[in-house]
């Protein structure tokens, strides 16, 4: 199968394990942050190509320290560790959606959130993070706040993120359709 996606898709493996991506050659000082949007119905297929990278990467590169965080899972953990899980599900079949988003704006705050991502990754010990599950955790976690709040703590590791939408280069349109009108500093990982 070759279609746009696919030979987006095949861009990334030797992309993201080159030298002069792993050490942030040509960026300027900015912080090595990468999104690879892409189109929402498309979900399925890139997840696909994330376990091939996370297969494959270390037959190309075995000394690469390479952590996955998918959000979803990362908040699901969350939420058990503090014992809200399942008062979560309680919540939201008794009081609906709006009330559950509200009670776990605290809990999932970004700034709170990124710091239990760093502390699941450990930026220091690894040469690359992927980022996939955006689409799973929206409405709880605005993809723009988290990165922001990521950009002071992840140093010089390169961070790669799987996003169900668009990307212009300054704002994020979730699946397409949610825009942000929050200006955000990344690079497309491929056009």
């Amino acid at each position: 199968m070759s279609d746009r996606l696919t030979d987006r898709l095949n861009e990334i493996l030797p992309k993201i394990i080159s030298e002069d991506f792993l050490s942030g050659k040509g960026l300027g000082n900015e912080i090595a942050f990468y999104i690879f949007d892409y189109l929402p119905e498309e979900e399925l297929r890139v997840r696909d190509h994330v376990r091939f990278l996370l297969e494959h990467i270390p037959k190309q590169k075995p000394d690469l320290r390479v952590a996955h965080v998918n959000l979803f899972d990362l908040i699901i953990d969350h939420l058990k560790e503090r014992n809200l899980l399942d008062r979560s599900f309680q919540m939201q079949r008794q009081k609906g959606d709006d009330a559950l988003e509200k009670a776990l704006r605290s809990p999932l705050k970004a700034e709170k959130l990124a710091q239990i991502f760093v502390d699941f990754i450990q930026p220091a010990e690894h040469d690359l993070v992927l980022v996939s599950g955006v689409g799973s955790v929206w409405p709880l976690i605005r993809t723009h706040s988290l990165l922001s709040n990521l950009h002071p703590v992840m140093k010089s590791t390169p961070l790669v993120m799987f996003y169900p939408g668009r990307y212009d280069g300054q704002s994020l349109r979730l699946f397409g359709r949610i825009k942000t009108d929050h200006y955000y500093r990344a690079f497309k990982l491929v056009p």
